[in-house]
């Protein structure tokens, strides 16, 4: 695997993760009581966009080093996949 591709692949798997994570630690203005004039109360309490960068970034290298472990020191490839999953004929 090149370098591109492989930051291409980390790149795909950091956007996915990233939408996983948003949501986990998200207090609204409802759940501590002060909603501000103008909002909603479902709006959240505030920004906590660095944390959840750096906990995309840090599931995101654990993915990622499981998949080069994988593919580079196991040697498993898309070619492998009929071997792993069962046959239900």
């Amino acid at each position: 695997m090149t370098y591109i591709s492989a930051f291409a692949v980390f790149l795909i798997i950091w956007w996915v993760v990233l939408f996983a994570v948003l949501p986990f630690g998200l207090k609204t203005q409802d759940d501590d009581g002060e909603v501000l004039p103008g909002t909603h109360s479902s709006a959240p309490r505030g920004p906590h966009m660095l944390r959840a960068v750096i906990w995309t970034t840090v599931v995101s290298l654990l993915i990622f080093g499981f998949l080069v472990l994988l593919t580079r020191y196991f040697g498993l490839s898309f070619d492998d996949i009929p071997r792993v999953i069962p046959d239900f004929n």
